[in-house]
């Protein structure tokens, strides 16, 4: 009989994605009570509460000073457009489309990462690997693309604003990922996430000044309802899911990884039936599959 501890990174990478998915489901019942900017700033202060814990036993560092100069420039870079730009168009796009939806899209992370590395690091890619982006990009198209019955064109099946949102925040983190991976190099990956986590309290700190959202932000503390998912979220999203996730890269292939990590929005589709009561079309669950099995072919 095979023993369980033969699959710990599989197991780890599963777990990951159902974190995501916890995430997601509580960071979007957050910001419909507290908006999506005050709480992009309450979760990152969390993760870093909870990151910076964690390094503090595992490594003596409550803070990430044995940094270089030249990986907190590009960690902070990275920080800034993942973080800042990215996260706050994926999190506005939870709150006008859903996290089910949201999440579909910013699937296309893997691909848009494929095509940026192309162009900006000289990686090459596979007829495989582009072939399983077609696949991905077009799963995700079948789900926000339908018929329109009346002029026989096709038109989009959910709000186009949440959309373009979404999308706006998978290119965002791709861009993030790609900056990042200059600045990372050896370096500890959760002092890592600190850096970022650091660009992206600076960034909304400054944001909230700039459009006067302090007072906005304090008063979000009174929402109870609203603290409770964004605590969950903070812990399963900015802490747990990232450990788990570099668990799993450790001990099995990252394409490996990266293909489990990604089931995310399969496990949406029970939460959003069962539990939010949202009509699930078939076309979306078929167009949910092909996107994963775009997925899984970009990393044959």
């Amino acid at each position: 009989m095979t023993s369980f501890s033969n699959y710990t990174g599989e197991l780890a990478a599963l777990a990951t994605a159902l974190f995501w998915a916890i995430t997601a489901t509580s960071f979007e019942s957050a910001g419909k009570k507290i908006g999506s900017m005050t709480l992009n700033l309450m979760r990152l202060l969390l993760g870093m509460l909870f990151l910076s814990t964690f390094t503090l036993i595992t490594r003596g560092y409550l803070l990430p000073l044995d940094a270089s100069p030249t990986a907190w420039f590009w960690l902070m870079l990275s920080g800034f457009v993942g973080i800042v730009l990215g996260d706050l168009l994926l999190f506005e796009a939870f709150v006008r489309i859903g996290s089910r939806i949201s999440m579909l899209i910013y699937a296309s992370v893997p691909p848009l990462s494929g095509i940026m590395a192309y162009f900006f690091l000289g990686e090459s890619m596979t007829l495989i690997q582009i072939l399983g982006m077609v696949v991905t990009l077009s799963g995700i198209a079948s789900v926000i693309l339908v018929p329109d019955e009346t002029n026989k064109k096709m038109k989009f099946a959910h709000p186009v604003a949440g959309i373009l949102l979404a999308f706006g925040g998978a290119l965002g983190q791709a861009a993030g990922y790609i900056i990042g991976k200059f600045g990372m190099a050896s370096y500890d990956a959760f002092s890592s996430t600190q850096i970022r986590l650091i660009a992206g309290i600076i960034g909304f700190s400054i944001l909230f000044t700039i459009r006067g959202h302090w007072p906005k932000f304090i008063t979000a503390f009174k929402r109870k309802d609203a603290l409770l998912p964004l605590t969950l979220g903070s812990f399963f999203g900015p802490f747990l899911g990232i450990s788990f996730s570099l668990f799993a890269v450790q001990r099995i292939n990252p394409g490996v990884a990266s293909t489990l990590t990604s089931i995310t929005p399969v496990l949406l589709i029970p939460v959003a039936y069962f539990w939010k009561k949202e009509k699930v079309h078939m076309r979306e669950v078929i167009g949910t599959f092909v996107t994963l099995g775009g997925i899984a072919i970009m990393f044959l």
